[in-house]
């Protein structure tokens, strides 16, 4: 199968945004509260970010590490020094619930279910949900392609046959480079057998949708990077690439219908896309 037309989905804050959503400020100081992870030092956003997530995002993204590894790993660096077994099972059981909470936020919105059908459904598309993450977020999206009954695998696979899963998900994690590194494209292309690719339709938010306090989602730097992502695809596969943006210009409370206006237009332009 040599697929002419391609389609990618970007994954927190355009398939999901939920995941987007749970590290509003309000939002994870609550899930920190609640997993724990606040009685064990990690009491506001800026710890989070600045002490835990950032200074790790490059490890925990590009490596199979894992989420849980990484944020047990950093608290108890940062945090404890003299351990003993209760504070090692503490922070494992608050870093379990943090994350498993985070991943049953970062579901696949329900509104996708009908485009993604449709696209299932239709022979000659591949469809890649290419996401820079956790190593277990690929696993979670593939879970939830599967409660929408569509078959996906794990683009780091040695074998994929794209007839019986014309899904991929793209992971950084498995990947070993995150979306903006053109080797991240060249692999797919290559271990996937993309050479025939001469459309492209990616469907992405840049980095726009993204919680507050996340370096990744500085607004300043969203036309640059939808550019560069754009100049990217067309170099690694020499095609045509069309974007549909997933910005969400709202506050909080219009978030959610905004972004199911957007699933709406990007349902339509994929139809344009599909049929030209």
């Amino acid at each position: 199968m040599s697929p002419e037309k391609l389609i990618i989905f970007d994954y927190s804050g355009t398939l999901s945004l939920g995941a987007s959503l749970f590290a509003r400020p309000d939002s994870l100081m609550k899930q920190l509260e609640e997993s724990g992870l606040k009685d064990l030092g990690v009491d506001s956003p800026v710890v989070f970010w600045e002490q835990i997530v950032n200074p790790t995002w490059m490890e925990g993204s590009t490596t199979a590490a894992g989420y849980k590894k990484i944020l047990e790993n950093r608290i108890t660096a940062i945090l404890y020094q003299n351990m003993s077994i209760i504070s090692c099972v503490r922070i494992s059981d608050a870093v379990s619930s943090f994350v498993n909470r985070y991943l049953g936020h970062s579901r696949i919105d329900r509104r996708w279910e009908a485009v993604l059908h449709r696209l299932n459904a239709h022979p000659s598309i591949i469809v890649i949900v290419a996401t820079d993450h956790y190593a277990e977020a690929t696993g979670a999206m593939i879970k939830c392609l599967r409660e929408f009954r569509i078959k996906a695998a794990a683009a780091k696979n040695a074998f994929i046959n794209l007839r019986e899963a014309p899904f991929i998900v793209a992971n950084s994690a498995d990947m070993g480079v995150h979306k903006a590194d053109p080797r991240f494209w060249e692999l797919l292309k290559s271990r996937l057998n993309l050479d025939a690719v001469r459309h492209i339709l990616i469907i992405d938010d840049f980095g726009f949708n993204e919680q507050e306090g996340d370096r990744y989602g500085e607004r300043n730097k969203v036309e640059a990077r939808k550019e560069q992502t754009l100049r990217m695809l067309e170099t690694v596969f020499q095609a045509d690439v069309q974007v549909i943006p997933m910005m969400i210009e709202a506050d909080d409370q219009g978030k959610d219908a905004l972004y199911g206006n957007l699933i709406m237009h990007a349902s339509t332009a994929i139809d344009r896309y599909l049929a030209s």
